[in-house]
């Protein structure tokens, strides 16, 4: 995923290099401090339990500043925690204040609260949202979704060849990819000094209550079939589909699982409430930085997830043009490398990785912030459903979790 870079000429992006050379990745900072603070301190500095909801600029408030609602987690932070270095310095650039907010907890609660106004053509108070590719198709499919206009965004000719023509969006007219990732298995290595490799190893009695699995229905689903046996990339029946979805249930009824959680699970590895969970790649990467390798991951034997979650505009947005250049500049490959320096998911802009050496040299051979074809062949991406399909399995998926 590596090339080479033409010669810095533009002086902004001279600033953006300059900024990368100075940074440092998380992974740097955390065997940094580790010496010098606890865990408690180490937890404040870098998000876990409550990290920073707004940025840029002086602090602004969302009255004139481009919204963003992401992920917990999901972009570069200061030592402190308390301010997200990339953003500060687009502020800088461009002028353009952005007010940050982690507010999606999972896909389906995030569009429960925004979907009336959407339909009604109303401002939903974000001008910048990041959702998984399903939930992003929906968006495009009920015209919730603005169309970008590519000359504001020159930088949008980085993203990988692999991202630039998806069925939800063909030619990427309303989204760019944010990150990539791949869903597996987690574990506590102080419980579970024997790792897992199945999802089946999940349910062994001794972690009763302590088990943990996603609120997204392709993830925790996509590896219960794959445990069966079916790949939910598909072709799939109704039948296999239902097997799954019944493992699920009689973990649920047993006790055996103890939450269905969003992207709050990492505070419940992290209490020891949980021992081994369902999970996402980066995650766990970041949870390592700060636990000193406590927890491990893995793709089970048997196959895991891959999927996207994408920048996107909502139609009713005041500020589409500002946030088109905040998309271009995420999609310089020297800041991309910043981002996935920090979060430790698979960045989707082609030059991250040549970026990466200069900031930290180890992460640009990390196979997960850039995998090869070996790892890919491990990882699935779930089968396209048409609308009646999705209502259907995330309606019995969401019965069952009590969502």
């Amino acid at each position: 995923m590596s090339d080479r870079r033409p010669p810095v000429t533009d002086p902004v992006v001279r600033d953006l290099v300059r900024l990368a050379r100075a940074s440092v990745s998380r992974r740097r900072l955390l065997a940094g401090a580790a010496g010098a603070l606890g865990t408690g301190a180490l937890l404040a500095a870098c998000g876990t339990g409550g990290a920073p909801t707004s940025a840029g600029g002086s602090g602004a408030s969302a009255g004139g500043a481009v919204r963003w609602a992401n992920w917990t987690q999901y972009l570069d932070q200061d030592e402190s925690g308390t301010s997200f270095p990339t953003l500060e310095a687009f502020t800088e650039q461009s002028g353009v204040e952005v007010a940050y907010a982690e507010d999606i907890e999972d896909n389906d609660t995030f569009y429960g609260k925004v979907s009336g106004q959407l339909a009604n053509g109303q401002d939903i108070g974000y001008d910048v949202v990041t959702l998984t590719d399903w939930m992003a198709a929906r968006w495009i499919r009920q015209d919730y979704a603005a169309l970008l206009d590519r000359e504001n965004i020159p930088n949008a000719a980085n993203i990988l060849t692999t991202l630039q023509d998806v069925a939800f969006d063909p030619g990427r007219n309303h989204s760019l990819t944010w990150q990539s990732g791949m869903t597996g298995i987690a574990w506590d290595k102080e419980k579970i000094p024997g790792g897992l490799r199945s999802v089946s190893q999940l349910w062994d009695p001794q972690y009763a209550g302590r088990v943990e699995v996603l609120s997204e229905m392709r993830d925790t689903i996509g590896l219960l079939m794959l445990d069966q046996g079916v790949s939910p990339a598909g072709p799939w029946t109704d039948t296999d589909w239902t097997a799954a979805l019944e493992v699920l249930e009689a973990q649920l009824a047993s006790g055996q699982i103890r939450q269905v959680r969003g992207n709050s699970y990492t505070q419940d590895l992290a209490s020891g409430d949980a021992v081994a969970c369902i999970a996402w790649s980066g995650d766990i990467t970041s949870l390592n930085y700060e636990f000193d390798g406590r927890f491990g991951f893995a793709v089970p034997d048997a196959g895991g997830m891959l999927w996207s979650d994408n920048l996107m505009v909502p139609t009713p947005s005041p500020r589409k043009a500002a946030a088109e250049q905040l998309f271009d500049y995420y999609y310089d490959p020297q800041v991309a490398a910043q981002v996935a320096a920090w979060v430790n998911y698979v960045t989707p802009v082609h030059g991250a990785q040549e970026a990466m050496l200069e900031i930290d040299p180890a992460l640009a051979e990390d196979p997960m912030i850039f995998p090869d074809d070996l790892v890919l062949e491990t990882v699935h991406v779930f089968g396209s459903l048409t609308p009646d399909e999705e209502e259907l399995y995330n309606g019995r998926f969401l019965d069952v979790i009590g969502a």
